[in-house]
């Protein structure tokens, strides 16, 4: 039997923190690098997850997007503590084409879109995933952990002690 994708569990996972009513089901900790390698982190949206990555979007001329545009590699985090879940990412991050962040402003509301117009947001950022980690609480800290590491075969997973 051939195991999910880990894009799919993750997919799946966010899908479940939205129907949970969390107030922040898709906020997501970016880490980058910073000046002199210095770690960088910052809260994020996740607006969008397939195959190729996790979407968000931020303004290229940003701390965030200069770190990336200086380093194209990230880790993020996502965290639901009433679901006992939590989900590590590492990865290359790379540049959405010019259509698809045409089509996410053209869907959002007139006012976030004269926000981001405004404040110089909203340009996209895709993190093409290298390494997923799940985590789920167990009793007594004995937490279940799970890594899917992509090779150039497809994906390999292994659990990992708690």
């Amino acid at each position: 039997m051939k195991a999910i994708a880990p894009w799919r569990m993750l997919a799946l996972l966010v899908a479940r923190a939205r129907r949970s009513g969390l107030s922040d089901p898709d906020a997501m900790a970016l880490a980058t690098t910073g000046r002199g390698g210095r770690p960088a982190v910052r809260m994020v949206l996740l607006r969008g997850i397939d195959a190729r990555g996790l979407l968000f979007y931020t303004n290229y001329q940003s701390r965030k997007g200069q770190e990336i545009a200086r380093i194209p590699l990230a880790a993020a985090v996502l965290y639901w503590p009433e679901l006992a879940r939590q989900v590590r990412i590492e990865g290359r991050v790379r540049r959405l084409s010019p259509a698809e962040s045409d089509r996410y402003f053209a869907a959002r509301p007139r006012g976030a879109q004269l926000a981001a117009w405004a404040s110089g947001q909203s340009t996209p950022i895709l993190l093409t995933p290298r390494v997923f980690e799940f985590w789920a609480a167990g009793e007594h800290r004995l937490h279940d952990r799970m890594r899917y590491t992509r090779r150039p075969g497809g994906w390999v997973g292994m659990r990992l002690a708690p």
